[in-house]
This record gives structure tokens, C-alpha cells and sequence, in this order.
């Protein structure tokens, strides 16, 4: 299909909430493979739509390793229905705030209900890389940025470096 270019704060739509999906059409699945094919290109383990400019409740993700086989995975709609009681501290980075990672607390574990691309309702257990990755990118549908659980000192940081960047890049 097509890589689609990634938005990198600040960019206004990587702040915005995303509208719910009414149905799993042709066009949701070109998205998603479009989606797809620009986290393996850029190269990442999960991409919501909103940093591909699209305001839509869809995420992709694909946690298989180097010599692992490709096990893409793609929620439509997604809710996390319950969070584990554990937390637990990782490493997180984010295509749209490129070359920059730092350790954030999350709940080790979630149940996540969302509809899969043959229309049908999934409900989910998840824990460890994959309930990370699955908090983090369904912040991404409300606006939310795995920056905003640092200090608010490191956040400010990150913010005024890409900030200056943008002003740059406008010339």
C-alpha cells in the first residue's frame, strides 16, 4: 500500500481525540495496512492514526521479534476495560517524538475490548511489552503522550527542543 508520513510534535493532532469508527470498511482496512506498512518502514512496534494525520480510533502494533515471524496486530475502537494492579517501569520512545526515550510507570497488565478487522468484538488480557505498548498507543486516540507521565521539568524539555525544531524547519 502507501508509507504515510509520521507527525512529530508539536503538531496540534497529535493532541487531539479521535473519532470512534462507525464501521470496518474498505477504507479502515487500507488504512490499516497503510498503517502497518509505515510502523515496519519507520521502523516501530505499534502506530495510532492520529500521527498519520488521520482522526480515527485505530491502532496498529507488532511486537514479534527480529526472527520471528510478523504477528500484526489491529484494534479498532479500542477500550482498556480493566488495568492490572502492578506497575511496571520500561523504556518507552514514540515515532512522533523521534530519537528520545525515557522511563515512564504503567500497569503492568490490561484487558483491552476492541473490534478486529473482520468486524468481529475481541476482548484481550494483556501484560508486560504488549500492556505497555497497548496504553501507549491508545493515549494516542485522547491526545495523550507517553511525555506527559514525566516531570513536568523533562516534559517542558522535550517540548522546547521540538518546538525550536518546528520554528527552524518553517524557516
Amino acid at each position: 500500500m502507501a508509507i504515510r508520513p509520521i507527525l512529530v510534535i508539536p503538531d496540534a493532532r497529535l493532541r487531539a481525540v479521535c473519532d470512534p469508527i462507525i464501521a470496518v470498511d474498505d477504507e479502515i482496512k487500507a488504512l490499516a495496512k497503510d498503517m502497518l506498512d509505515t510502523m515496519y518502514d519507520a521502523p516501530g512496534i505499534g502506530l495510532a492514526a492520529p500521527q498519520v494525520g488521520v482522526m480515527k480510533r485505530i491502532v496498529v502494533m507488532d511486537l514479534a521479534g527480529e526472527d520471528e515471524p510478523p504477528a500484526p496486530l489491529v484494534m479498532i475502537n479500542p477500550e482498556i476495560t480493566a488495568f492490572g494492579e502492578e506497575i511496571q517501569v520500561t523504556e518507552e520512545g514514540c515515532l512522533s517524538i523521534p530519537e528520545l526515550y525515557y522511563e515512564v510507570e504503567r500497569p503492568s497488565s490490561v484487558t483491552v475490548k476492541y473490534t478486529d478487522l473482520d468486524g468481529q468484538e475481541v476482548t484481550k488480557d494483556a501484560d508486560g511489552r504488549l500492556a505497555v505498548c497497548i496504553q501507549h498507543e491508545l493515549d494516542h486516540l485522547d491526545g495523550v503522550l507517553y511525555i506527559d507521565y514525566l516531570s513536568r521539568l523533562k516534559r517542558d524539555r522535550v517540548i522546547k527542543k521540538f518546538d525550536k525544531a518546528a520554528k527552524r524547519a518553517a524557516g
